[in-house]
């Protein structure tokens, strides 16, 4: 090895680490990614070629963490396509895509409509001829108490149908493709609720569960195929459909961007789940001890209460004021992975 060799080697991880430092939004990754994105950046391993020539079709794109997503693969020379409801908030997007020089095509979607997403994923193939990514990002959330869902089973179907059934259905639209090509990823963003087991979330995460579950079969079936399926349990986002629930103003949380650099690390290293560390904690802990964790959870579960919206009324105004068990409770999981 020639004193040139010796110089690169030591240059690289610094470089790396520098890159890393000042890389926006880097701090929205999560701590198990931070030794394996300084490994990819010594061995030039990127999001850049990761997604290139690649068609990365991701729901919900419209706004939130599947807008911020779609911008930060297109900035690294992906090609995305937007699903979700509204065509105008779509253009949007696509819109400040095209207009920094990338590529998005816009395919409004009812995804509570299996026939119209049936319709929607049949066009994308004829017009695109294939999808390499899936990202299941767009969902629906239910924050209510069980004593407030006696009458209202509606809640469950309709998360049901939104969360799961619709990304089933553009999952056996596109799984094919991706086995005969002998290459693919379904990205499902799931919440470390599930991992935790959250209280008066119930509709929600049996929804995010049911979809992981079900992946964790169809993996076992693809995983010679070249296919991969990723669930992203992920921390608490600030986005609109968290407002609602005031007390988590008092939370932290990632932001969009924050939230997309961590689905950017999913498409690099194509894990099989991906977590915050608390919810690691809180599943192994679930898993040693469930009875230990109901106490636990019912502590938190008593914490706090009902949303004005879960409870039928109109949000009021004021800030959610906290006891001193609750201050504790937020100042102890202070930090963006919550």
């Amino acid at each position: 090895m020639n004193l040139g060799d010796l110089t690169g080697w030591v240059e690289r991880p610094i470089a790396a680490v520098s890159n890393l430092i000042n890389t926006p939004n880097s701090a929205g990754r999560y701590r198990p990614f931070y030794l394996q994105n300084l490994v990819d950046a010594v061995q030039g391993r990127t999001l850049e070629d990761a997604v290139e020539g690649k068609t990365i079709l991701i729901t919900g794109g419209s706004s939130g963490i599947g807008a911020a997503t779609a911008k930060k693969v297109t900035d690294a020379g992906g090609e995305v396509v937007l699903v979700a409801r509204t065509r105008e908030k779509l253009e949007q997007v696509s819109d400040e895509i095209r207009g920094s020089g990338g590529t998005a095509h816009v395919y409004p979607c009812d995804l509570s409509d299996m026939d119209a997403i049936a319709t929607m994923a049949d066009q994308v193939l004829t017009d695109l001829g294939r999808i390499d990514i899936l990202i299941n990002n767009a969902g629906r959330s239910i924050r209510r108490s069980l004593e407030l869902s006696y009458d209202r089973i509606h809640d469950y179907q309709r998360t049901m149908q939104l969360n799961y059934l619709g990304a089933v259905q553009l999952i056996l639209k596109f799984i094919p493709g991706m086995r005969e090509r002998g290459f693919g990823q379904v990205i499902n963003v799931s919440s470390a609720g599930v991992q935790m087991r959250a209280p008066r979330f119930g509709a929600y995460i049996a929804s995010k569960a049911a979809l992981d579950t079900l992946c964790d079969s169809l993996q076992a079936e693809t995983v010679g195929d070249g296919v991969r399926f990723t669930t992203v349990f992920m921390a608490l986002v600030r986005t609109p459909m968290i407002n609602p629930t005031k007390v988590y103003d008092h939370f932290p949380a990632l932001t969009p961007e924050q939230a997309a650099g961590v689905l950017a690390d999913a498409i690099v290293h194509r894990p099989r789940r991906v977590s915050p560390p608390f919810g690691q904690f809180a599943a192994f802990a679930d898993a040693v001890s469930p009875m230990l964790m109901d106490f636990v959870r019912n502590r938190g579960f008593t914490m706090f209460d009902d949303s004005d919206a879960a409870q039928g009324e109109e949000s009021s105004s004021e800030p959610v004021r906290f006891d001193k068990r609750s201050e504790t409770f937020v100042r102890a999981t202070r930090g963006i992975h919550w």
